[in-house]
């Protein structure tokens, strides 16, 4: 890293600690809550007391009560929900208009991470505690994550995924498109065209930091003329990624839009399946049999069609067609999942054309495609954190779990566009966001 670049990052992580300020002393604190959705149970509660010590939750207790010597926080008018998790985001990503060709070939890692900051904060305020990271550079996102869980700048719980695993042309290869002279020396870390080529790169991400691994078994959307319905990336190529990475006791998410690289990645025993937009009635099989979550990201398909729609000019030369062709299917794809008993993780694939912090949008567009709200906020609680891996500290508001809560104004089993404006919100029992505003 240059002198330029590393001061450019410091800058932006000492302007995040000023926001953050340094960690709070240990105090007793008791959250009243009107109306609890706590993520044990898919039924509210009225009327609950939530007791805190320092960043954890000591009990959760009926009634109004007032412990000696804990300070009051008062959200008996609101409903209290555990702090909001995104399983499919980008943070570290940010859409910028223009010649989208110019931009992939101008923009660096730097750029990356100052945006990455800002991005960062607009989630955590917006109510997302965790976020599960899949695609990014694999050095920013690291040291995000750490910056984070120092305490040096505000964000939600980063897990990371690093750079996705993708074979040479497939929808995670940089250079799609571009004059075949050009390269870059991070361009091809991790394509793999073998399963040796496989299995080393998963060693090389975990050495490097990651929490899990990324494959891109299809092709995409974003990507420029890979083909969404096809399965680009070999059945011993994506063996050998989830073999090596559940060695290492890593979880595996497979971006796959195509029918056939669905089935066979949730057959050779993948994690999540993102995205899963031409699965059907076998697929939803598959799903169940190995145990698998689909996480649908429908807030992307939505936002690119609708660019592709009104600001083709935006979008590489390849992206709209497959944009319109894709995001009508997206909708069906999780009314049919969901009917046919698969288990759904909220993921939103935000990667900026919709903004970071907008991620909520996502809860609208899962009850349009069929999901009751309860089962909508079910997926970014309770089964986020169980894909994750963590949910002995996340997705709950019960005792032991991290004191992540957020609070809004009405009740979103009946209006639940309501989580697109949080009011309250704290992570490990400090508070970042009361009465809609950032607290000081």
């Amino acid at each position: 890293m240059g002198a330029i670049g590393t001061w450019a990052v410091a800058a932006a992580l000492a302007g995040g600690a000023l926001l953050a300020g340094g960690p709070s002393s240990a105090e007793d604190l008791v959250i009243h809550a009107g109306r609890l959705f706590d993520g044990v149970s898919k039924a509210p509660r009225q009327t609950v007391s939530i007791r805190i010590h320092d960043e954890r939750i000591v009990s959760v207790e009926p009634g109004f009560v007032a412990p000696a010597g804990a300070r009051l926080i008062d959200l008996s008018t609101k409903t209290v929900l555990p702090g909001l998790i995104d399983c499919h985001d980008h943070i570290s990503a940010s859409f910028h208009r223009g010649d989208p060709i110019r931009n992939a070939v101008t923009r660096t890692g730097f750029d990356n991470e100052i945006d990455a900051v800002n991005n960062a904060r607009a989630e955590l305020m917006a109510g997302f505690t965790s976020v599960r990271d899949v695609g990014g550079e694999t050095g920013v996102v690291v040291a995000l994550k750490r910056a984070i869980a120092a305490g040096l700048i505000p964000g939600p719980r980063l897990w990371v995924s690093g750079a996705p695993i993708s074979p040479t042309g497939g929808h995670g290869d940089p250079a799609n498109g571009l004059d075949p002279e050009l390269s870059h020396a991070g361009w091809s870390d991790t394509l793999v065209d073998s399963p040796e080529a496989a299995r080393r790169v998963v060693r090389t991400l975990k050495r490097e930091g990651a929490d899990l691994i990324k494959i891109l078994p299809s092709g995409g959307v974003m990507s420029i003329g890979d083909d969404p319905g096809l399965q680009l990336m070999a059945d011993d190529e994506i063996q050998a990624v989830i073999d090596t990475a559940h060695a290492l006791g890593m979880k595996v998410a497979a971006h796959a839009h195509g029918k056939t690289a669905i089935d066979h990645a949730l057959a050779m025993g993948v994690d999540s399946i993102e995205h899963g937009s031409y699965a059907d009635a076998a697929s939803y099989r598959l799903f169940i049999q190995h145990d698998a979550y689909l996480v649908p990201t429908l807030l992307v398909a939505s936002t690119v069609s609708a660019r592709a729609r009104e600001h083709p000019e935006d979008l590489n030369p390849s992206t709209a067609a497959k944009a319109l062709a894709v995001a009508p299917l997206t909708l069906k794809n999780l009314h049919d999942a969901y009917a046919a008993g698969v288990r759904i993780a909220f993921g939103t694939d935000t990667f900026g054309i919709s903004a970071h912090g907008q991620n909520a949008e996502e809860f609208a567009l899962m009850v349009r495609a069929g999901m009751p709200p309860a089962e909508a906020i079910w997926s970014a609680t309770h089964n986020a954190a169980d894909l994750i891996g963590d949910a002995a500290d996340i997705g709950s508001i019960q005792a032991g779990r991290y004191a992540d809560i957020v609070a809004v104004d009405g009740d979103p089993m009946t209006d639940v566009t309501v989580l697109e404006h949080v009011a309250f919100v704290m992570k490990g029992g400090r508070t970042w966001k009361a009465d809609g505003r950032p607290a000081s």
